[in-house]
């Protein structure tokens, strides 16, 4: 934590208002403050059920001049109707009287259980609290990161400093997210903020590019959720960055997003192994990620990997009902270094070794290769637990 980089002129602050009643002194509502107006874009979940903070972020971004974000988790406000809208519309409203700035300056992000409605009494009181709370150190950001989590089991942050034609910047990146995690875009709530100048319309472009590659990239059971976003502020006030800086700054953008969301895959729900799935030798990337996704999405596939059971036959087979056009011939797959199968035909390994590799690493790594193409695909997923199923069983009871 001591070595987290914190983006000049922002502020965290992360309290528990009682939105989580059974949980005692739990943090359940965070806040990001930029001091000076900042560009902001974001990146949401595709699923055609969407939460009400995720309407209201989309109807507000790209914008030149947003001031924070206020975060409350337990509660997803999602599938609440005309009355959600009202609460998210409410509660950047509340934190905008707050930090004295417009409510559409504001930006709302919720995670917890959907269709309930929010204890708006708790939030009214509590996001003034936040903004008392506000803190540029270290703790304000460790305060926020945790006051986001649902059934995470640790933060997920990620900063970097760099230096783009000469200008110091700072990225500082934190996120939560555990299960319904899917693609489209994968299922969480992540931040970044930078001091970085950024055009509107660029930034929007960087964080879409960055997601396609990153977040996009995570699977945990496939199931895309109602609230997924991902924000990005950046409150440079210099000349805006362009040409080979920009290229740059995408590229740390893509880094930070990547650390997140491999974090987010190695905390999935009841997770034993962050599992790295590579295909490559395609014909065009939406073969290859059609097959990386495929594999990654099957519970056959996850459970074995979760018992150290080296069935190869399972992630050939799931390869095979893809959609995508291959013969046997053209499939060679890796368990680590150990070659399990070659051009179509069963090679042979030492099963004892392979199942060792699966039990005693954590993070474990499958490649598929084809001959078809020069196309590849990076996913990361996670296997499939006991603790998963009853996690996920008793969510609500």
């Amino acid at each position: 934590m001591t070595d987290w980089h914190l983006a000049r002129n922002f502020r965290y602050a992360g309290i528990h208002s009682g939105l989580r009643a059974t949980e005692p002194g739990r943090r359940d509502l965070a806040l990001i403050v930029s001091d000076l107006p900042a560009t902001a874009a974001g990146v949401f979940t595709q699923n055609r059920v969407r939460a009400a903070p995720v309407r209201l972020c989309q109807e507000r971004l790209p914008r030149a001049d947003a001031r924070g974000v206020v975060i409350c988790s337990g509660n997803a406000n999602a599938c609440t109707g005309a009355r959600g809208l009202a609460d998210a519309r409410q509660m950047t409203a509340v934190a905008a009287h707050a930090l004295g700035c417009a409510p559409e300056q504001m930006l709302v992000c919720s995670t917890g259980v959907i269709g309930r409605l929010l204890p708006m009494p708790v939030l009214e009181r509590g996001i003034p609290q936040a903004a008392q709370q506000l803190d540029s150190s270290v703790q304000g950001l460790n305060h926020a990161a945790h006051a986001i989590l649902t059934t995470d089991t640790r933060i997920k942050v990620h900063t970097q400093k760099l230096t783009i034609q000469g200008i110091d910047i700072t990225l500082t990146g934190f996120a939560k997210g555990a299960a319904m995690i899917g693609p489209n875009m994968a299922t969480m709530l992540a931040f970044v903020c930078t001091d970085a100048a950024v055009r509107p319309e660029d930034l929007h472009v960087t964080l879409q590019r960055a997601t396609a590659q990153t977040f996009n990239c995570v699977r945990v059971e496939g199931h895309t959720s109602t609230n997924d976003t991902l924000l990005i502020l950046a409150n440079g006030q210099g000349k805006a960055l362009e040409g080979g800086a920009l290229a740059q700054f995408q590229q740390a953008v893509t880094m930070t997003c990547t650390e997140l969301a491999r974090a987010i895959a190695a905390d999935a729900e009841g997770a034993t192994h962050l599992i790295t799935l590579e295909v490559e030798g395609l014909r065009d990337e939406e073969e290859a990620a059609r097959v990386a996704r495929t594999v990654a999405d099957s519970a056959l596939v996850k459970t074995a990997i979760f018992g150290a059971d080296p069935n190869w036959g399972r992630i050939v087979s799931a390869a095979g009902y893809a959609g995508v056009e291959f013969e046997e011939e053209h499939l060679s797959l890796w368990l680590g270094d150990m070659l399990l199968y070659h051009n179509g035909t069963p090679q042979p390994f030492d099963a004892a070794t392979a199942s060792a590799y699966l039990k005693h690493n954590r993070e474990v790594q499958l490649r598929l290769r084809f001959t078809l193409g020069n196309a590849r695909a990076t996913v990361w997923t996670s296997d499939l637990t006991y603790e998963y199923v009853k996690l996920n069983a008793d969510y609500t009871t």
